[in-house]
């Protein structure tokens, strides 16, 4: 459909936007894992996970978007973030008792 087109190169651009940002959103979750394992700060820390997805939560309902649907979204990306931040945490800790 022609007609389509354009509309669908726009989303694809806008994909490829958002997908940078997560790119971009993973590298600093990296740098933080590492500062947390240097400074021995838990990975997940509840009250920063809760005020990431109220932030993000009240932004999207701002914006005329569906907060449950942020809400979902933002809990899987968190999820991830952790899982992240928990694995860089044990493969420093593992490095660290190996000597290296």
């Amino acid at each position: 459909m022609e007609i389509l087109k354009p509309y669908r190169q726009r989303i694809d651009d806008l994909d490829d936007r958002i997908i940078d940002l997560l790119v971009e959103r993973t590298g600093v979750i990296r740098e933080v894992g590492h500062l947390k394992f240097r400074e021995g700060i838990p990975a997940v820390l509840q009250d920063r996970v809760d005020e990431v997805r109220e932030r993000a939560t009240a932004r999207a309902a701002a914006k005329g978007l569906d907060a449950d649907m942020i809400r979902r979204f933002w809990a899987e990306l968190i999820d991830f973030s952790c899982n992240l931040e928990e694995t860089i945490k044990d493969e420093l800790a593992q490095k660290k008792s190996a000597g290296q």
